[in-house]
């Protein structure tokens, strides 16, 4: 398998989605998915991995984390998880084959309102998808440790996650969240927004641009476009459209800019 080049930008938040082979269900079971947390604790245990938010679903998962400045911290957690899980996984199953598709997809996330909105995106993964009704009735995901820390193999870097977006205790950042969920379904503010798996980054017209600065020639010919107040660097010749629609989209190759592949 060919290696994907590598970025690196210290102290952004990134969401990375990684989906399973053609999209199969491989995490129906509930047992799979604990697995896959498992492997997130270890990777923060083992590499310093800061996690914001997770969200593990019956066929992919998104992991919002924090590059706090380690230049392999990111890649190497990844290749842990996804290796171990999907290995695990054949075993159990005597299946042979991939488990994930190829590659993960990498976009940085603005701190800030930018930030917030990608947070309760990922948290509502499963509302949009209509397993369940409220967050809170799934189990496997960041929104249930905000609300509910555990007392063993905590994930979340509460502390990271308040300092980036301006808050200065837990409490508060509970109730907050809280309310940033609630009003977004009752905003109806909740279809799937390609733009958070799909751009190389997204957030105002300066962060933007200034991450585009700094990949580089690893930006490709991405250019920075504008959509309803948001700005995103993205392939420009892409459709846009499927940002406001609630269907879900295809994760276009052309569209994406991965880190790094796991081996």
């Amino acid at each position: 398998m060919a290696r994907a080049k590598r970025h690196y930008i210290p102290g952004h938040v990134w969401h990375i989605s990684h989906r399973c082979h053609k999209r199969e269900f491989l995490f129906r079971f509930a047992k799979d998915r604990r697995r896959w947390l498992h492997w997130l604790f270890e990777a923060k245990k083992r590499y310093g991995l800061v996690i914001l938010d997770y969200m593990v679903t019956s066929n992919h998962i998104h992991l919002l984390v924090l590059d706090a400045g380690g230049r392999e911290v990111i890649p190497r957690s990844i290749q842990l998880i996804a290796g171990r899980a999907g290995q695990e996984y054949n075993q159990r199953k005597s299946r042979k084959g991939a488990f994930w598709e190829d590659r993960y997809h990498a976009t940085a996330i603005e701190n800030g309102r930018h930030l917030l909105r990608c947070l309760v995106y990922v948290d509502l993964n499963m509302v949009r998808a209509g397993v369940v009704k409220h967050p809170s009735g799934w189990e496997f995901s960041g929104y249930s440790d905000i609300q509910s820390p555990r007392q063993r193999y905590s994930l979340i870097d509460y502390q990271r996650l308040m300092d980036l977006v301006g808050i200065k205790a837990y409490d508060i950042l509970k109730e907050s969240h809280k309310g940033w969920v609630e009003k977004s379904l009752s905003d109806g503010n909740n279809v799937r927004e390609s733009k958070w798996t799909q751009a190389v980054a997204v957030g105002s017209e300066a962060f933007v641009q200034k991450t585009r600065k700094q990949l580089g020639g690893q930006a490709g010919g991405r250019r920075v476009i504008e959509i309803q107040g948001d700005y995103q660097l993205r392939e420009p010749l892409a459709s846009y459209s499927d940002d406001f629609a609630p269907k879900k989209g295809v994760l276009r190759a052309e569209n994406t800019y991965f880190w790094n592949d796991y081996s």
